[in-house]
């Protein structure tokens, strides 16, 4: 199965988060062709499927998502038009993630094995809908494989030269100081929050979190905003918020970072409040046979001794991790989410040929 046309093919659907846009018909299509069972999840407004072929070996699952950020101004290309030139197809999706998904499709076509896709429509989007409630589906049906491969665009120079095998963790926090407004003039009558919460964020900010691992990088903080809303000079604001991100490594937890943060706050303002969200926690798939087979799969046929590492952002690697061994690999990313999004041909046919040899390898 040719692995370009289905990505352009791919490409065409507008599938712009949360829509759809046609693109898991396309796949679904194809993939009832290939003997696969599909199942329809929808959740809420989201499209989700799950496919399965059973065959011999252990259970290979592709993970991935058919939904695509907005694809801005400024295209020199249609971002839905999949043009091909000069050997690169062109288009929102084409590296994150449609290609990779062309690629997975077209290796299974051709290879034996006991085969699943989790295709979410709910990746880009609040990801409540999509790849948390296939797996928890997945998990009352029985259908959890042994190793899941996510064609997240893991490659930075050259594909190969990179497979995630975790991700850190993501907590977001807003802090609010209360304080006492009053005049500027007089300000033995007020309670600046200003000057209460600049303390408090220069000490977070400058606490160094951990030195990172073998695998992981040192966790970073990061004050993203720090917002009074005082119109004019002579107010001394009573109230002060401020918004920030802490990326953390396995060392830490978001149970054991939200404590942190609450023992700091309470050294200055005990009446400050704290809200906080995890949108994932830090993860890894420690070494052993499956990421062995990937990492020699991806050697094999490009040559390129993958490096492991859990750098970046997030991704639903992270929920799948809850249930399985899991990886990421796929296509160069370094245009991702810009304008004029773009893959080379040859390394969609190469990434093709790297999961199908996972597939021999995996399968047997």
């Amino acid at each position: 199965m040719d692995p370009v046309s289905l990505a352009r093919d791919l490409v065409r659907c507008n599938s712009v988060t949360p829509a759809d846009g046609g693109a898991q018909a396309v796949l679904i299509n194809i993939l009832e062709e290939q003997g696969f069972v599909v199942t329809k999840l929808k959740f809420g407004e989201i499209e989700n499927f799950f496919a399965e072929r059973a065959g011999p070996g252990p259970r290979l699952c592709f993970a991935g998502h058919t939904d695509v950020v907005p694809p801005g101004t400024g295209w020199a290309h249609d971002p839905f038009a999949a043009e091909e030139i000069e050997g690169i197809v062109y288009g929102r999706g084409a590296v994150d993630m449609k290609g990779s998904i062309a690629a997975f499709t077209a290796a299974a076509a051709e290879m034996p094995g006991h085969i699943s896709f989790l295709i979410t429509g709910d990746e880009e989007g609040e990801a409540i809908n999509g790849t948390v409630k296939v797996l928890e589906w997945m998990a009352a049906e029985g259908k959890i494989p042994d190793f899941c491969v996510v064609g997240e665009p893991t490659s930075v120079a050259r594909l190969g030269d990179v497979v995630k095998v975790g991700r850190r963790g993501s907590l977001n926090a807003r802090i609010t100081m209360p304080g006492r407004q009053g005049h500027a003039a007089y300000p033995h009558l007020a309670d600046n929050a200003v000057h209460k919460i600049v303390p408090l964020l220069a000490e977070l900010a400058g606490t160094v979190l951990d030195d990172g691992n073998a695998f992981f990088q040192s966790s970073s903080l990061q004050i993203t905003t720090i917002d009074v809303g005082n119109p004019v000079t002579n107010v001394i604001p009573g109230t002060a918020t401020a918004r920030l991100n802490i990326r953390f490594n396995d060392g830490h937890s978001g149970a054991s970072l939200t404590a942190w943060l609450r023992d700091t706050l309470d050294k200055y303002e005990p009446a400050a409040t704290l809200d906080v969200s995890v949108s994932g926690e830090a993860f890894l798939t420690q070494p052993g046979p499956a990421i062995a087979l990937l990492t020699k799969a991806i050697k094999d046929v490009t040559g390129v001794t993958p490096d492991q590492n859990t750098g970046g952002g997030t991704s639903d690697a992270r929920f799948i991790s809850r249930y399985c061994p899991v990886a990421e690999f796929g296509l160069v990313g370094a245009t991702m989410h810009k304008v004029d999004e773009a893959v080379p041909i040859a390394d969609l046919l190469q990434l093709k040929t790297v999961y199908k040899a996972l597939i021999g390898a995996f399968c047997v």
